[in-house]
């Protein structure tokens, strides 16, 4: 499927089985697992579909019905929402927290996993209240952040975990 566009391209279509405005492009594909239609949104300078979900059968129940205007906006409201979810799960993924309470006070740790080929490693991070930073360490990726771990951490004078 061919539906990304150059950056400096900036057509909007709106065709039957293909609509491209600024950022979005939806395209009415056939179903290669059944004999319905499927619809791909692609967001603009991307090579995969955001989404791609079944499309509804035309009135002669042979051809995909035509895209429109109000079709066309709510698949562009899905495929942001999936975008934006994704994004959140991977944020959630990279950058982990918890807080240990000492005798000092409140020290929030903080694990940022930086996800590079070549050498992926993390930083682990502590702050007190005031949100000053009072150490920094870098760990491997595959650190396991825990209110255990990081306490062990403090306790440790924040020396290499």
């Amino acid at each position: 499927m061919s539906t990304n566009f150059s950056d400096d391209e900036e057509t909007i279509i709106q065709e039957p089985r293909l609509w491209r405005d600024e950022r979005w492009t939806a395209q009415v594909i056939k179903n290669e697992d059944d004999e319905g239609w499927a619809v791909a949104m692609t967001l603009k300078g991307e090579s995969e579909p955001a989404l791609v979900g079944p499309w509804t059968m035309g009135r002669d129940k042979k051809n995909p019905k035509p895209l429109d205007a109000a079709a066309f906006h709510t698949l562009v409201k899905t495929a942001s929402e999936v975008l934006r979810r994704h994004e959140q799960q991977l944020h959630a993924k990279l950058h982990k927290h918890v807080s240990v309470d000492t005798a000092e006070g409140r020290v929030k740790v903080m694990l940022d996993i930086v996800p590079d080929d070549d050498n992926p490693y993390a930083t682990l991070t502590a702050q007190n209240d005031m949100g000053e930073q009072i150490a920094q360490a870098r760990v491997q990726a595959s650190y396991r952040l825990s209110e255990t771990s990081a306490a062990a951490w403090i306790e440790g004078g924040f020396g290499k975990p």
